[in-house]
């Protein structure tokens, strides 16, 4: 049985527009295949929070879901961006929501419907993602018809009224006191029938060809960021309106930079030496120039020393956040006799002041067992 779509997004029935969103990034970014090469079922999850989100972000589809559930898009309902199917039980449902509902907005009294939606997934550098960039993408998407001028008939010819509807596209039926109106089952809503198609679409009046975009991905773009280009989607039928091409973004991982938000955090490892004594060293960071970190003397373990300005740009605004480095004192390995000796004798001469955190915990430590052992 399918998935409640608001138990896989994690909201309840009443989240708003902001609510959905929110639960769908976070959930895009948890379960993206690509931050999971070995599970074979991520690719499943990712499709069905998508599947989820893009009914329920919609509030006609969402008003369908909540009365009929799953049912509302079966047989050709509103599953895939089509619009409703001829038929069955989207026949009931226009007829019970009509114009509401987007059932006859899908096609014109000339028989033209509106071509599906596209998706297609892009993955882009940090570095892309900070200066921005312009990409050329390739699409196989269905065109209007060359030859019929996306009319479906061919050329020299017009489609025709259809005879049982009219050209209305629906037809009338009286059961006692009420009169229902169905879809046309002739012309399946059209209005009009193609008596001579057109030989290169077959009457479909568009055609499938690679086209070649140009998409612009401004600085400071986020992961799971959607960018939508109007009319490039698949062209419609008989010449109805294009649909639209959504473009998924998601950031690969960065070798050094982990990202918040427009802040940057990166871990250096520094030796216990450079630590105690103090120093500095120089972190690239993704404006394209070096930046140099003074090490105070006894530097500890995790310090962080922030970079103003130094993070990422704030999506078209001219903020830009911070970059923050964390040490990471390593400790020395594979030490020759020497060294031990000298690490010894350092050992030897040295007092509660020069590690004060260690010490103040093993005299409390000592303070408790003594307590807890007198009782």
């Amino acid at each position: 049985m399918k998935a409640d779509f608001y138990e896989t997004l994690g909201v309840h029935k009443g989240a708003d527009e902001k609510e959905l969103k929110a639960a769908f990034r976070k959930l895009a970014m948890q379960c993206h295949p690509d931050r999971h090469p070995d599970d074979h079922t991520a690719e499943q999850r990712f499709k069905a929070i998508n599947e989820a989100y893009d009914t329920l972000k919609d509030p006609q589809k969402r008003a369908a879901y909540d009365r009929f559930g799953h049912a509302a898009f079966e047989n050709g309902g509103m599953g895939g961006a089509q619009g409703f199917g001829a038929g069955g039980f989207a026949d009931i449902f226009e007829d019970i929501f009509g114009d509401m509902m987007g059932g006859r907005q899908r096609r014109s009294s000339g028989g033209r419907e509106r071509g599906a939606d596209l998706r297609y997934n892009m993955e882009i550098t940090l570095e892309e993602a900070y200066a921005g960039k312009t990409a050329q993408i390739r699409v196989p998407a269905s065109i209007a018809c060359t030859d019929c001028s996306g009319s479906g008939a061919k050329p020299g010819t017009q489609p025709v009224t259809c005879t049982m509807c009219g050209g209305h596209g629906k037809v009338r039926a009286s059961q006692g006191f009420f009169s229902i109106e169905r879809t046309c089952p002739t012309c399946h809503g059209r209005g009009q029938m193609i008596q001579d198609p057109c030989p290169k679409c077959s009457g479909q009046g568009r055609i499938v060809e690679e086209r070649s975009l140009s998409v612009n991905i401004p600085a400071g773009i986020e992961d799971g960021t959607r960018i939508r280009l109007s009319n490039e989607g698949e062209a419609g039928l008989r010449g109805g309106p294009s649909g639209d091409l959504y473009i998924f973004l998601s950031v690969k991982p960065h070798e050094f930079f982990q990202r918040d938000g427009s802040d940057l955090y990166c871990k250096v490892p520094i030796s216990m030496i450079t630590a105690a004594l103090g120093g500095a060293f120089e972190v690239a960071t993704l404006d394209g120039t070096q930046t140099r970190v003074k090490v105070p003397e006894g530097t500890q373990n995790g310090r962080q020393f922030r970079l103003k300005g130094k993070g990422m740009p704030v999506l078209r605004q001219a903020t830009i956040g911070d970059l923050y480095i964390q040490t990471e004192v390593e400790t020395p390995q594979n030490l020759n006799k020497r060294q031990r000796e000298l690490l010894e004798e350092f050992e030897k001469l040295s007092s509660k002041d020069n590690s004060p955190q260690s010490s103040g915990f093993f005299s409390r430590m000592k303070d408790f067992f003594e307590t807890f052992a007198e009782r």
